[in-house]
């Protein structure tokens, strides 16, 4: 039997899953990370919440409350972007201050989860998933800073990882392992597009309903395919660029071989060209967010020489 194909989650997020009736498999995904029920808010179209021209564009896709009134933001992103940590606390302290309202008490400070998924490499690390928060430390004792009961009282909250935000980032590329917990069933999909006949997790059974290929509209198929047209090409645009790399580095070392007027120098000219070349092309791909593997397979390198750029 062969399997069924569904379709990516971050193409759907941004075109498809825009109703009520959808909500459920954001909300699923969320209560798997968070471990808390969730409610979801709104999804945000990418410059919705522009509040003036000059404004930065917080784009967060999907806004959720859980139990404790806590605002969780998730972000979907498929491009790289350098500036990406900032950004990411740029939508915290922007959603932070949206729901303060003139004159009142800080102690109505909302604590906000930053949920991140994305689609290319953010950083240097071997698992998927990473998770932070802010710690007050003594920087002679290394004790961490308590509230007193009366301050717990007053403002209604235990600790200061209360009030402080939360911050995940999902390394979905990173992910290669057989999905056991409900959290790696979630990535699994995200990853593959694959999802069990019989999973029970969270949002997973809706998004069977919903994501498969075959029931989408002959318009939402043809903007889909488009979309994955576009994510082919962008590789090979990227392999092209590989390939002319390596034609100028073999230039290059046969000039500087010719010009040196030794054997040998016109060798290890080319040679070096070449690696120049690959080097040049791989450090590209590592921007544009392309996975180890993939590089590893197009340019000869090895995981440790692309780990090093």
């Amino acid at each position: 039997m062969s399997r069924n194909r569904f379709i990516r989650f971050d193409w759907a997020a941004k075109h498809m899953l825009r109703n009520k009736a959808d909500y459920a498999i954001f909300e699923g995904l969320i209560s798997v990370l968070v471990d808390e029920k969730v409610t979801i808010m709104e999804l945000l179209e990418s410059e919705s919440n522009q509040e003036t021209k000059d404004d930065k564009f917080n784009r967060v896709d999907i806004k959720a409350k859980d139990s404790k009134g806590q605002i969780i933001l998730v972000e979907i992103q498929q491009s790289r972007e350098l500036d990406y940590l900032q950004r990411m606390l740029y939508g915290v302290a922007k959603t932070i201050t949206e729901y303060m309202k003139v004159g009142n008490s800080y102690t109505n400070v909302k604590k906000v989860i930053s949920i991140n998924i994305l689609y290319f490499n953010l950083g240097e690390g071997a698992d998927y998933l990473y998770h932070g928060q802010t710690e007050l430390k003594g920087v002679h004792t290394e004790d961490e800073l308590k509230l007193t009961q009366h301050e717990q009282d007053d403002l209604k909250v235990v600790s200061p990882q209360d009030v402080f935000p939360e911050y995940y980032v999902i390394r979905v590329n990173e992910f290669n392992q057989l999905a056991v917990t409900p959290l790696e069933e979630w990535l699994q999909y995200l990853k593959d597009e694959y999802i069990k006949p019989d999973t029970t997790v969270p949002g997973l059974r809706e998004a069977r309903e919903r994501l498969e290929y075959l029931r989408m509209s002959d318009e939402e198929r043809r903007a889909y395919d488009h979309y994955l047209d576009t994510l082919v090409r962008d590789t090979d645009v990227m392999k092209t660029k590989i390939l002319e790399a390596e034609i100028k580095g073999r230039k290059e070392g046969l000039e500087k071989g010719r010009a040196e007027g030794m054997e040998q120098g016109r060798a290890e000219g080319m040679e070096k060209g070449r690696a120049e070349g690959r080097i040049d092309a791989a450090r590209k791909m590592k921007a544009k967010g392309f996975t180890v593997e993939d590089i590893v397979d197009i340019t000869g390198l090895t995981a440790e020489e692309i780990e090093a750029l």
